[in-house]
């Protein structure tokens, strides 16, 4: 018997080791082994849970007196409101206004800081030389430029435009450069091993590795365009969600500021869901995963 083979048999005296029990499924978990708040219909339904128990907590303090209407209007009162803004149509204006901005600045935005954060990923000297001032840029608000913005561009549209596309471009920059950077050097050497031209390194190897981060950018700047097209909305605009809060406010009309911010939110949670499934579209080797598990 040779070495190896000694080495490898195990003793004959050895005592005998047994496996450690396998812990008990939860009762919550189903035969797919997916837990109530993994699946679709439990995680809506926790989703929902805070917002209905905010709304009960609302309706209470409202109804009990706690807190004076003319400060926070109760349910019923908002709904009413809602109600006839939709009707005569006032509500789907602002909405529009407001979307149509999103959209455009979001849009804007987030297409430079793809483009600047590709080059900035690829490229080191490109990183050397313009990441510092993007940096620097990132730590000031876009808001502190306004004035300085609206010396040169009025306050029209324009305005509005550069304002949400600066504050969208900046987190796309840095998530799509980071993702870029940090792709496994193992896969790029995997890209060379198979004889991957640049074009084929791009698509097969630092694209998929970075998508990701590159949507995490993409939805955190998201959320930055709102941020920022409600403050605009603010400073400078006579139409849009913004203008109906500043409206409300001056008119101490409070249930108008609270149904501009609540579809503020359901317009951002929209758009945030599309980003979401556009995500799991650009990795289907991650929804086969999901399928497994």
């Amino acid at each position: 018997m040779s070495l190896t083979q000694t080495l490898d048999q195990p003793a004959l005296d050895a005592p005998v080791r047994r496996a450690p029990a396998l812990p008990a499924v939860p009762a919550t978990r189903g035969r797919s082994g997916r837990s109530f708040a993994s699946s679709p219909p439990g995680a809506v339904l926790l989703g929902l849970s805070f917002p209905v128990a905010l709304v009960l907590v609302w309706w209470a303090a409202a109804r009990g007196g706690l807190v004076p209407e003319q400060i926070l209007p109760a349910p019923g009162a908002i709904f009413e409101t809602t109600v006839g803004l939709i009707a005569d149509g006032s509500l789907a204006t602002h909405l529009e206004v407001s979307t149509k901005r999103v959209l455009v600045g979001f849009g804007l935005g987030a297409l430079f800081g793809l483009l600047f954060g590709t080059a900035a990923g690829l490229s080191p000297t490109v990183r050397a030389f313009l990441y510092p001032p993007v940096q620097a840029v990132a730590r000031v608000n876009v808001l502190a430029w306004m004035p300085l913005l609206t010396l040169f561009m009025g306050i029209d549209e324009p305005l509005k435009y550069v304002v949400i596309g600066w504050s969208a471009a900046i987190p796309v920059i840095l998530g799509t450069a980071r993702g870029i950077e940090n792709v496994s050097p193992a896969f790029r050497e995997l890209g060379q091993v198979l004889h991957f031209d640049t074009r084929d390194t791009l698509r097969l190897v630092v694209v998929p590795g970075a998508v990701p981060s590159i949507f995490a950018g993409l939805r955190e700047g998201l959320a930055n365009a709102w941020q920022t097209l409600v403050l605009a909305e603010l400073f400078a605009s006579f139409e849009g969600l913004g203008y109906l809060m500043t409206w409300g406010r001056q008119l101490f009309q409070l249930d108008l500021v609270v149904i501009a911010m609540i579809v503020v939110a359901l317009a951002g949670l929209a758009m945030d869901l599309v980003l979401r499934l556009l995500e799991r579209r650009a990795q289907p080797w991650k929804r086969g995963t999901a399928d497994v598990h």
